[in-house]
């Protein structure tokens, strides 16, 4: 017979607090990120300009562990509140909204430094700005949807890319051509544009599988645990390289998903 635990109210309040702690973890990892990043315009140009971007970018996939387990957190000790809500949105804007899209211009302004022209620094803020602006639409409108009552849809999607997976599909690019040696200064053209469609899908109503829900669903399903395995051993063996695949076929799927959905309403 198990014996219950009693905790003091001390104790107790500590373990709500909790969520909220790791919370904090995230928007500080983004906080980081971003003065990481700014770290470049100090330094010299022959210095290894890449190297702190890939930091960064590092920085930012450490702030999405927090992110995952502050909720799960907040739902194992029975402290989910609408602050909890209000917060985890803020600490978002600022490590999967502001910290990319600083790393993206930063990252064009200075390795094609002298090479753009006025017109085309604008257009490079104007894309990075396209992306914070959808970040902040869509934090927003997850939180009103996750405080109304009526709630519709299938909770095991998101409506639109969400703000941690938008994030991860910049940083891999990031991650992957340092680890790679290719040369990035090739991406710092691509990363801009990349930025603003992630933006757009984020707004979109294309559906994207919730991962945290998808992961906790898989003890139920067996096609599920052998994916998961698959999954795991594609990133053993490929590392970056197949990390960078996964989250490129995430980002893919949601466009697929919808495919299907209106090829099946039409042949119904």
């Amino acid at each position: 017979m198990k014996k219950k635990i009693h905790l003091s109210d001390n104790a107790r309040h500590f373990l709500r607090f909790v969520p909220n702690l790791l919370t904090i973890c995230n928007s500080l990892c983004g906080f980081l990120a971003i003065l990481y990043t700014l770290q470049v315009y100090k330094m010299s140009p022959s210095a290894d300009l890449r190297g702190v971007f890939c930091v960064s970018s590092i920085m930012i996939f450490s702030a999405m562990v927090f992110d995952a387990f502050d909720g799960l957190a907040a739902r194992a000790l029975n402290a989910a509140s609408l602050h909890g809500i209000q917060m985890d949105s803020l600490a978002d804007m600022v490590t999967f909204g502001v910290a990319p899209a600083t790393v993206v211009f930063i990252m064009t302004d200075t390795l094609k430094a002298g090479v753009m022209a006025n017109w085309q620094i604008a257009l490079v803020y104007l894309l990075c700005s396209v992306y914070i602006g959808c970040a902040a639409l869509r934090l927003a409108t997850y939180n009103v949807h996750a405080m109304s009552s009526d709630k519709k849809g299938d909770p095991s999607y998101f409506s639109g890319m969400p703000s941690p997976g938008a994030a991860a599909a910049i940083c891999a690019v990031v991650f992957f051509a340092h680890e790679t040696k290719l040369p990035i200064e090739d991406f710092a053209f691509v990363l801009p544009v990349y930025a603003a469609i992630l933006g757009l899908l984020m707004v979109s109503t294309i559906p994207y599988i919730h991962a945290g829900r998808w992961l906790f669903s898989v003890r139920k399903s067996k096609r599920k645990m052998i994916l998961l395995l698959l999954m795991i051993l594609v990133a053993i063996i490929f590392r970056t390289a197949g990390i960078v695949f996964m989250i490129t076929t995430y980002v893919l799927s949601g466009p697929f998903i919808q495919l299907f959905r209106l090829i099946g309403r039409k042949n119904a």
